[in-house]
C-alpha cells in the first residue's frame, strides 16, 4: 500500500515514526516546513517534498484543524483514500472527489517525547466497509486499541480528551506558577501527580477525589483563596464549586 503523510508537526512525526518502527513503508512525507520535513526525513529515512505531492493509495492529513480543508484541496487524485487525523472535524471537511475518512489517534503528541504507540487508541470513520477494513488494518499494525467511531461520538471523545488532558495540563502550569513564586521546586510535586494519575487506573475518578472541597473544609478553602488572585483565584473557586456540586456538599 502506498501511503503519504501530509504535515510536518507533532502528529505527522509520530505517525511516521510509528509506521517506520513497524516497517510499514511511507512513500513520502509532504508539507510546507522544509526544515521540519528534512529533520523527519533524515531521522526516519522517508522521502520528503514541499512542492511535489506523490501519487498514493492512502493520504493521511496531519495538520491543524484550521488547515485541513485547504490542504485537502491539493489532492487531485480521485481513486484514493484520504483521512484527516482530527478529533473535532467531520470527514466531509475534506474537499475532493476521493474517498473520505478519519484516522484519529487519541493522544497528546510532542516531538521530544517518545511514545508507546501500541497503547494509543485510534478511532476510524469511513464511507464504506472496504475502506474501514483498510484503515482498521493499518491502525492495528501500530496499535492494540482500534475501534470504529462516527463523528457524533468522536466529538465527545475529543471533548473528554480536552477535559482529561488539556485542562489538566493547564492546571499543572498554574500549579507551577504558584510553586515558582515561592521558590519550591516543581519536581517535588511530581510523585503526587504520578500517584494521582496512577490511582485512576484502579479507582473510578469520582471515588478517588480528595482535598478540602470534597471534605467541605471551609477554613482551608478560605485560606487558599486569600493566597490567590486573578485568574488562578477564579479557577480555584470554579473547580471547588464543581467538586462540591458533584458530591452535593
Amino acid at each position: 500500500m502506498q501511503i503519504v503523510i501530509i504535515g510536518s508537526g507533532n502528529v505527522a512525526y509520530h505517525l511516521a515514526k510509528a509506521f517506520t518502527r513497524k516497517n510499514i513503508p511511507l512513500k513520502q512525507i509532504y508539507g510546507r516546513n522544509t526544515s521540519d520535513l528534512k529533520e523527519i526525513s533524515e531521522e526516519l529515512g522517508i522521502p520528503y517534498s514541499t512542492d511535489q505531492l506523490e501519487d498514493a493509495e492512502v493520504y493521511l492529513i496531519c495538520v491543524s484543524d484550521r488547515s485541513v480543508e485547504d490542504i485537502s484541496k491539493i489532492i487531485t487524485k480521485k481513486e484514493c483514500l484520504v483521512a484527516h487525523t482530527s478529533g473535532s472535524l467531520a470527514k466531509e471537511i475534506l474537499m475532493g472527489e476521493y474517498r473520505k475518512s478519519s484516522f484519529y489517534p487519541l493522544q497528546t503528541f510532542s516531538k521530544s517525547k517518545d511514545l508507546e504507540y501500541k497503547n494509543i487508541p485510534f478511532f476510524i470513520e469511513t464511507e464504506n466497509e472496504e475502506d474501514k477494513n483498510v484503515l482498521m488494518h493499518l491502525a492495528s499494525q501500530i496499535s492494540e486499541k482500534v475501534m470504529e467511531s462516527n463523528f457524533e461520538k468522536r466529538k465527545y471523545i475529543h471533548l473528554t480528551a480536552v477535559f482529561a488532558c488539556n485542562f489538566v495540563n493547564h492546571l499543572f502550569s498554574r500549579a507551577k506558577e504558584i510553586s515558582d513564586s515561592q521558590d519550591i521546586p516543581f519536581d517535588y510535586f511530581l510523585p503526587l501527580i504520578d500517584e494521582t494519575v496512577q490511582k485512576i487506573h484502579e479507582i473510578d475518578p469520582r471515588s478517588a477525589q480528595t482535598g478540602p472541597a470534597v471534605r467541605n473544609d471551609t477554613r482551608i478553602l478560605e485560606m487558599h483563596e486569600q493566597l490567590l488572585k486573578g485568574e488562578s483565584l477564579e479557577i480555584y473557586k470554579t473547580i471547588n464549586h464543581s467538586i462540591k456540586k458533584m458530591y452535593e456538599l
